[in-house]
């Protein structure tokens, strides 16, 4: 399964048609294909996550009462690992973590932490 994070501030107004049409236009990608897509406010205390069940489109959310989410990187679009979307919900800053080498076979893409 595939995550993406969408890098520019998004408004929380936004739900199923908002959000499946900032998928489409800015990511390029189709959000009725299976993969998850990560949405996070302009102050960082609120985080959606769209996606596509077998019968239509499903949108999970968390609002902060303190606190912010830290995502890493910056620009229009970051693919995640399960674990750093897990971290980020946990309000852990990704730029903090240390990785230690693991074997990965040649053909598996991974995101850099």
């Amino acid at each position: 399964m595939r995550i993406w994070l969408y890098g520019p501030p998004t408004d929380m107004r936004k739900s199923f048609d908002g959000l499946s049409a900032l998928v489409k236009s800015q990511l390029d990608e189709d959000p009725a294909d299976g993969q998850l897509f990560v949405f996070i406010n302009r102050r960082r205390t609120q985080l959606k996550v769209l996606y596509f069940d077998r019968g239509g489109y499903c949108v999970w959310a968390k609002r902060l009462e303190q606190g912010q989410f830290h995502p890493q990187g910056q620009g229009n679009k970051q693919r995640l690992e399960w674990t750093e979307l897990k971290l980020i919900l946990e309000g852990i800053d990704l730029r903090s973590i240390r990785r230690f080498k693991r074997y990965k076979r040649p053909n598996e893409v991974r995101c850099a932490v």
